[in-house]
């Protein structure tokens, strides 16, 4: 037994000695090839990755003119927008990017694990695919596109999706009902489609952002307790919407604009009488001018329309009471010659005081015809209906809302409760050679501008020299009463997030400016950025610099210190890059609380410390503050080559507020697989 254990253990050892010969002599053959061990592995196991090939397949069909850096050379976790857990793709964030092709079915649609995929502001066309293979998805983005057809219906099979944005497409068809159902929204953006139909009744309790404007929609807004949340604005260009929400009743029993209704006790001014132009003894101008009366309050002045029925009543009232007079003569015989002759004179006075009243009368009547006559029509904007006359607005009661470089604003009720906003232009303010033709073009380039974030110029009016901008009225003041307010409401800055919102909210309506129209603001302050129904920050007074006399501008320290320095030379036109230099100037003031003109002459790094002094309750969000500084900063340079381009200013805000956005989320659903 022990001698062929023996014979077994040298047969063993003989096997092994030979291998290790062979292994030295492989070794001999091939000395510079690496041990096994430490060799890398092939390229082409990277592209073989299901995640990598649907990357690829996305590429070929979004990006025919290659703008698009995925390479083989790379591992595909460290592509352009590409972000990976393990070897898995997370999140894909491919924006600006100018992608003009198609989003090709079953190309991203295959990254099971990813959570967040932006693809706005592309140029991408045709459907959206089939996304139902997106099982983890929490945001999608697709915003900004040219995508067509309805809503996609696999979006009902993404479950875990908190966060859609399908606005500024050319979408169609309903809005469907099971996203009632979708009980995990939290943003929810459809704006400026082409959807029809109704609006379904939403009431997810999570939901804080909403927006169905500028699409198709008609009916009655269901009244929900979430929809009850947003305003008018979330539902603004849909002209077939009513309903509680927006306060417009959808069976209306009288006609919109009904007949005007006389107040009987002391009115408010009227927008005519607030003008200072027309005199009774001879009008050049439209608005007339108000009679002054010492009072507390301000003077209630009596227009040319209501004081003509006034003056008739008061000519037929007098000519009664001198009527009876004389029947009062006649039957009592035994007056005394005296109170005879008081009432002969009386007569007498009455008499001439009629003449007088009716020579005055004949004045007013030949006014108002030159009036007519010169006024012209009230010109609406961007083939607005003709929801009033100019008769309606010069007689609607109106109050001062204030003066600016230009002109002065007031608030105007009309008789059917539309409550607009009037700005007179001020014709010694404006320009020399600006003629009635040019008036016209350049309002009608600027009564163009839709967007969210401006008040939009519904109407314009011109006669002479005067000059009336019609806009929506936004209930909730300026920009500058909200970061200012009083000493005793305001003690602190705005929240930082407020800050980002509200500038976030800008910088979109001043891009769109610079980039859909070639326009220039060239007036952006805190005062001239209103709040509407949800406080969303709209810009006013835009465009309107170029029919300025930049010789007559006496600024005061703070709305000089907008200006761009290239711009304080009067022979210098305002540009998109002094815009971003006001725009910087206005996120220091909305970070800090404090005017422009107080704002220290400091470098960047002194003025990030002087920022932070003064925001000492923000330092567990010093981080997320600093990068909004930042933001300020490049904004405000010196040089306008090196100040950023609105477009790419609105880039830097999103993408802080994606940053925020999905770190909010976490915290409201930790362990999403976030990276």
């Amino acid at each position: 037994m022990l001698k062929r254990e023996q014979k077994s253990f040298q047969l063993l050892f003989l096997v092994l000695s030979n291998a290790c010969v062979l292994l030295s002599l492989c070794s001999l053959v091939s000395p510079s090839r690496p041990p096994l061990t430490h060799r890398p592995p092939p390229t082409f196991n990277l592209l073989t990755s299901s995640d990598a090939t649907a990357l690829l397949a996305f590429k070929s069909k979004a990006d025919p003119s290659n703008h698009l850096h995925f390479s083989s050379a790379s591992h595909f976790c460290h592509w352009e927008g590409v972000k990976c857990v393990g070897q898995k793709v997370v999140r894909l964030v491919l924006q600006s990017l100018d992608l003009g092709g198609v989003f090709a079915q079953d190309t991203l649609s295959l990254l099971d694990q990813l959570r967040v995929l932006s693809l706005q502001n592309n140029s991408l066309t045709g459907l959206i695919p089939n996304l139902s293979g997106l099982i983890n998805l929490k945001s999608l983005f697709l915003d900004g596109n040219y995508f067509t057809g309805p809503f996609p219906p696999s979006i009902s099979f993404l479950h875990r999706l908190r966060t859609l944005d399908f606005s500024h497409n050319n979408l169609s068809g309903p809005i469907p009902t099971w996203l009632s159902k979708q009980d995990r929204f939290y943003y929810l953006r459809l704006d400026w489609n082409r959807f029809n139909g109704t609006i379904p009744p939403l009431n997810q309790s999570a939901l804080r952002t909403f927006d169905v404007s500028g699409n198709n929609l008609s009916g009655a807004i269901p009244v929900t307790p979430t929809l009850l949340h947003f305003g008018p604005s979330s539902f603004a260009f849909n002209p077939g919407l009513c309903g509680e929400i927006i306060g417009k009743e959808c069976n209306p029993k009288e006609p919109f604009f009904g007949p005007t209704v006389s107040v009987v006790n002391a009115p408010p001014p009227t927008v005519a009488e607030l003008g200072q132009s027309a005199h009774v003894h001879g009008v050049d101008n439209l608005i007339s001018q108000p009679y002054k009366k010492k009072q507390n309050r301000t003077a209630v002045i009596i227009g040319f329309s209501s004081g003509v029925f006034l003056l008739i009543g008061s000519l037929a009232c007098f000519l009664m009471a001198v009527k009876k007079q004389r029947n009062s003569k006649k039957k009592d015989l035994s007056t005394p010659v005296m109170a005879l002759d008081t009432v002969v004179t009386a007569e007498a006075a009455a008499e001439m005081q009629i003449e007088q009243e009716k020579e005055l009368e004949e004045k007013v009547k030949r006014v108002q015809v030159m009036q007519v006559a010169k006024s012209g029509n009230l010109m609406f904007c961007a083939g607005e209906k003709q929801l009033y006359t100019l008769d309606q607005l010069m007689t609607a009661s109106a109050e001062l809302l204030g003066r600016g470089s230009i002109g002065t604003t007031y608030k105007a009720v009309l008789d059917n409760r539309l409550i607009v906003s009037v700005k007179r232009l001020d014709a010694s303010k404006m320009a020399a050679g600006t003629n009635k033709e040019a008036f016209e073009r350049h309002m009608e380039s600027v009564g163009g501008l839709r967007h969210p974030n401006l008040v939009p110029l519904r109407a314009y009016f011109q006669a002479k020299e005067e000059r009336l901008l019609v806009y929506d009225y936004q209930p909730n003041g300026s920009l500058f009463s909200l970061i200012h307010g009083s000493k005793s409401s305001r003690a602190k800055p705005l929240h930082w997030t407020s800050c980002l919102k509200i500038a976030e909210d800008i910088a979109q309506g001043l891009s769109y400016i610079h980039q859909a129209w070639r326009l220039v603001h060239g007036n952006l302050k805190a005062s001239n950025v209103l709040l509407g129904p949800d406080f969303e920050a709209c810009i006013t007074d835009y465009c309107l610099s170029i029919l300025a006399d930049p010789s007559n501008s006496h600024e005061n320290p703070d709305s000089t210190a907008f200006r761009a320095p290239e711009t304080r030379n009067s022979n210098h036109q305002p540009s998109p890059k002094s815009d971003v230099y006001a725009f910087g100037i206005l996120l220091l003031e909305l970070l800090t609380g404090k005017p422009p003109s107080q704002h220290p002459f400091l470098e960047p790094n002194d003025i990030v410390n002087w920022v932070r002094s003064i925001r000492e309750d923000d330092g567990g969000e010093d981080n997320r503050m600093s990068m909004l500084l930042e933001v300020a900063t490049v904004c405000s340079s010196i040089s306008p080559e090196q100040r950023p381009t609105m477009w790419q200013v609105l880039k830097m805000l999103q993408e802080l507020k994606e940053i925020v956005l999905m770190e909010d989320i976490d915290q409201l659903d930790p362990g999403s697989g976030r990276s």
